[in-house]
Order: structure tokens, then C-alpha cells, then sequence
């Protein structure tokens, strides 16, 4: 058996083969490579074979993520609002967006904890919550106001309701 491993910032994962896969596991290495936190560009990766420069298809962490100092004593909380605080924080982001951030700074939280942080900073309006056009909700900055398009439908019914009498 042969090992590979591949080692991004301060994680690291490894592929096992027999010598006649090897070839085949050489060319899971940037697939592999490119789902560890912290992973920036194909150029960081080692090539050694053409099927390795090969890294268009895969799925990426998103190109821009928060700039800010994690203290030790910082609660989930304190850490989300620092997020939202950054530039990072005025774009609407899911709570996907949220747990891919906290992920790398290397905070692992179950993701009920993380929507429950994100839903009382929007109670204490510290974020602005609201759904997005997929049904999802989204948070932005509280300074920020965001642009949400209101469809036909939505004010005819508005119209519709406020035209009954009571």
C-alpha cells in the first residue's frame, strides 16, 4: 500500500492505494486538496500529472471570506457579529456561508447552534433576517439594507387583503 497525503494549512488528509491505483489516487489528490479549509488556489497544489491540473469541476470555498481576530473568550455570537461587521457581512449570506466562514477559522459548531446565534442577532437587530428568493433565509449587516424584489403577485395580494373589510 502506498499513502498520499496532502497537507493545507493546518489540515491534512490522506489517500491509501495499491501501487497499480496509484495513478488513479495521484489524480484524486486535487478533488481532495480543494474540500480542506483553508484551500485557496489550484497553483498550491503539487502537479504531477495533467489530470491534476484539472481542478475546474470541483466545488470551492467561497473566494471571499471574513477578515477578523478570533479571541479566545469570544462567544459564537461575538464571532458571527464580527463576521457581519466585515465587508463580508454587507453581501447576503445563508447560514451555509455562515458555517463555511466559521470553518475556516477552524470553529466547528453543529449547525442548530449556528442558526440559533444568527437568529437571536437578528431578534436584537444586531442582522437583518430575511427570506431569499430560493425560500432560505438570509442575513446581512443591520446597516446594510438590502434590496428585496417584490413580486406582482405579492401586492395584489396585499392590496387584496387590505381592500376586505374586516
Amino acid at each position: 500500500m502506498t499513502k498520499i497525503r496532502v497537507k493545507v494549512g493546518s489540515a491534512e488528509a490522506e489517500v491509501e492505494a495499491d501501487p497499480e491505483h496509484l495513478k488513479e489516487a495521484i489524480d484524486l489528490v486535487p478533488e481532495l486538496a480543494s474540500k480542506l479549509p483553508g484551500f485557496k488556489s489550484e497553483e498550491q497544489l503539487p502537479s504531477s500529472s495533467p489530470a491534476a491540473n484539472n481542478v475546474k469541476d470541483v466545488p470551492r470555498p467561497p473566494a471571499q471570506l471574513p477578515v477578523v481576530s478570533v479571541e479566545k473568550g469570544d462567544s459564537l455570537s461575538d464571532i458571527i457579529g464580527k463576521f457581519f461587521s466585515d465587508p463580508w457581512g454587507t453581501e447576503r449570506r445563508k447560514l451555509s456561508d455562515v458555517r463555511e466562514a466559521l470553518q475556516s477559522y477552524g470553529l466547528n459548531y453543529p449547525k442548530q447552534s449556528v442558526a440559533v446565534a444568527l437568529l437571536r442577532l437578528a431578534k436584537t437587530t444586531r442582522l437583518r433576517r430575511f427570506r431569499g428568493e430560493d425560500g432560505e433565509f438570509v442575513y446581512t449587516s443591520s446597516s446594510v439594507v438590502p434590496r428585496v424584489p417584490q413580486s406582482p403577485e405579492l401586492l395584489q395580494t396585499d392590496e387584496f387583503v387590505a381592500s376586505q373589510p374586516n
